[in-house]
């Protein structure tokens, strides 16, 4: 079978197009470039979904947590508290256990305790709770004289807020959001070490690398495989996240613009 051959029929399996059957004899580097770039759409979409989803409950948890009235800066405390408190990993297990009490106990929620949805919340929720701090901890660095000006033209409210505030915080939490995208995108790897099943084999990168390397007994080529993906990843989220950044700081002359700088760490 030609390499193209190998594309044609599993390229698209991961999402249940192709060749039904894995190979199971005499695999080929093609075999498993193809099969772990199509497991990559799985990792893209729970982190595409994720970030975007939590974008927004991250900007409404941040406002929470920076405002005066306790009903409303406790609970946004408390989420990002647990969230960021909590291992991911045990997140996604416990995920699962509820998912799983709810799916005997409630009609038509078996579907949370798929991959595709289950894990997908869990990400959702951890990511905004991570982002949130970061929105906090910008929103708290707006300068004030931008605010005192914004009250000198007789901004208030809703209006000082959009115009001012907000753009400001991006502006000044971006460079520290983009590391929480890709460290969000790396976390995707660990869908398939949680309890969510893959449906049908149509598992992620690391289901098909993991396959590859039961059957060959080489985790030497497989894994290298899912890290080189996953750099083609990152490389695409700082090039979108640095045309953002480019856009909120347009109005900056060019030498002042801060430049994106990925900074991996140990501890998330």
């Amino acid at each position: 079978m030609s390499c193209w051959q190998t594309v044609q029929d599993y390229a698209f399996r991961s999402l249940g197009y192709g060749e039904r059957l894995l190979p199971r004899e005499d695999f080929t580097i093609c075999q498993q470039f193809t099969l772990i770039g199509s497991g990559m759409m799985w990792n893209i979409y729970f982190g595409v979904l994720a970030l975007i989803a939590g974008f927004f409950l991250a900007n409404a948890v941040a406002l929470g947590k920076s405002a005066k009235n306790p009903l409303l800066r406790k609970p946004a405390e408390w989420f990002i508290f647990v969230f960021r408190g909590s291992p991911l990993f045990i997140q996604f297990f416990l995920a699962y256990a509820i998912f799983t009490a709810l799916k005997q106990n409630v009609p038509g929620t078996s579907w949370l305790t798929n991959a595709w949805a289950g894990a997908l919340c869990v990400l959702f929720l951890n990511t905004a709770a991570y982002s949130a701090e970061i929105f906090y901890g910008a929103l708290r660095s707006v300068p004030r004289g931008e605010v005192e000006a914004a009250d000198a033209y007789g901004m208030t409210g809703w209006s000082r807020f959009r115009r001012i505030i907000w753009p400001t915080t991006m502006r000044l939490a971006w460079p520290a959001y983009t590391n929480e995208a890709i460290f969000l995108f790396h976390a995707t790897t660990l869908v398939f070490l949680s309890g969510f099943p893959a449906f049908q084999q149509k598992g992620d990168a690391l289901y098909y690398a993991s396959y590859f390397a039961d059957k060959t007994f080489n985790p030497f080529i497989p894994y290298p495989i899912v890290a080189f993906y996953f750099v083609l990843l990152t490389l695409a989220v700082i090039g979108v996240f640095g045309l953002a950044n480019r856009y909120l700081n347009r109005h900056l002359p060019q030498e002042k613009r801060p430049r994106l700088r990925y900074r991996p760490q140990i501890i998330r």
